[in-house]
């Protein structure tokens, strides 16, 4: 842990932070407010004192109660990784500054967590569906979320349709395919 870390980030964003910065192994974790992003993600990026160029990953994430997007961040002036929580996004309206003003990279990153989550980068130039058809009107890893058959699906209901297995198709006519398949050697 880099305890020096800690005590930077502390003196540098004390008024911005949602919550105690916490250390474990080589990762510290800060909290802000979806307000403080721009701020907050320029001042690590461009400060001599923290110098975080690298934007590994970007998620969004359902606590169930409210949205967040989570930063993972690197820098060659300490062992820790960063990881930076905007907290508090809405459910109804998730909405967070864009990073792409600071890692071109964190525009795929940012199109999967609206595509996934329905979170909305404003700055985002191209943020549009990743892996959903573009007419596609749900966010597949919200907690709300639930496939057409889970509402009625109890637990002894059983197997659902597309769990069940197959009995193997009767071989055709005419060939000369055997009815059972052995295991070589045996």
């Amino acid at each position: 842990m880099d305890r020096a870390l800690k005590g930077r980030l502390e003196a540098r964003f004390g008024a911005m932070l949602a919550g105690p910065i916490r250390q474990r192994h080589d990762e510290t974790e800060m909290r802000i407010g979806p307000g403080d992003v721009t701020e907050v993600l320029r001042a690590l990026h461009d400060e001599p004192d923290f110098r975080f160029e690298m934007l590994s990953d970007l998620a969004g994430v359902d606590t169930g109660d409210h949205m967040q997007v989570v930063y993972h961040l690197w820098s060659d002036s300490t062992a820790d990784w960063l990881r930076v929580i905007a907290d508090g996004l809405s459910r109804e309206d998730p909405r967070a500054p864009s990073a792409t003003f600071l890692w071109k990279g964190a525009e795929w990153m940012e199109r999967e967590a609206y595509d996934m989550f329905g979170i909305t980068f404003e700055g985002n130039r191209d943020l549009r569906r990743i892996y959903m058809p573009p007419d596609y009107t749900s966010f597949p890893l919200r907690k709300d979320f639930l496939l057409p058959d889970d509402a009625a699906r109890s637990p002894g209901g059983g197997v659902r349709h597309m769990e069940r297995g197959h009995a193997p198709a009767s071989r055709a006519e005419g060939s000369d395919a055997p009815d059972t398949i052995r295991r070589l050697g045996a």
